[in-house]
C-alpha cells in the first residue's frame, strides 16, 4: 500500500480526508514541512503495537543527547548516587 507525503499546510486543509485515508488503511500519511519530514498519521492500532519499541527509542535518543551535552561540559552531570537516593526517594 502506497504511503501519501504531503506538505504541512496541504495537510491542514486535507485533515478529515487524510484521516479517512488511514482509518480505511489504504496507507500512512508523512507530513513534511520545508522538506522534511516531521510526522507520520498510521492507524491507532498500529500505534498501539509499536508503542513500546517508540518509547524505547526515544530513551536510546535522549540518553544520547545527554551524554553528548555531558561530554562538552562534564560539570552538568551528576553522581549516580545523588540520583539513586533522589529514585529512591520517590519510589
Amino acid at each position: 500500500m502506497p504511503n501519501t507525503v504531503i506538505k504541512s499546510g496541504e495537510a491542514r486543509i486535507k485533515f478529515r480526508d487524510l484521516l479517512d485515508q488511514v482509518l480505511a488503511g489504504k496507507g500512512d500519511v508523512i507530513i513534511e514541512r520545508n522538506g522534511k519530514n516531521v510526522a507520520v498519521m498510521i492507524p491507532a492500532v498500529d500505534y498501539e503495537k509499536i508503542r513500546e519499541e517508540l518509547e524505547e527509542l526515544r530513551a536510546v535518543r535522549e540518553a544520547a543527547a545527554s551524554y553528548e551535552e555531558w561530554k562538552k561540559n562534564p560539570s552538568v552531570g551528576r553522581p549516580f548516587e545523588e540520583v539513586d537516593a533522589e529514585l529512591d526517594k520517590s519510589a
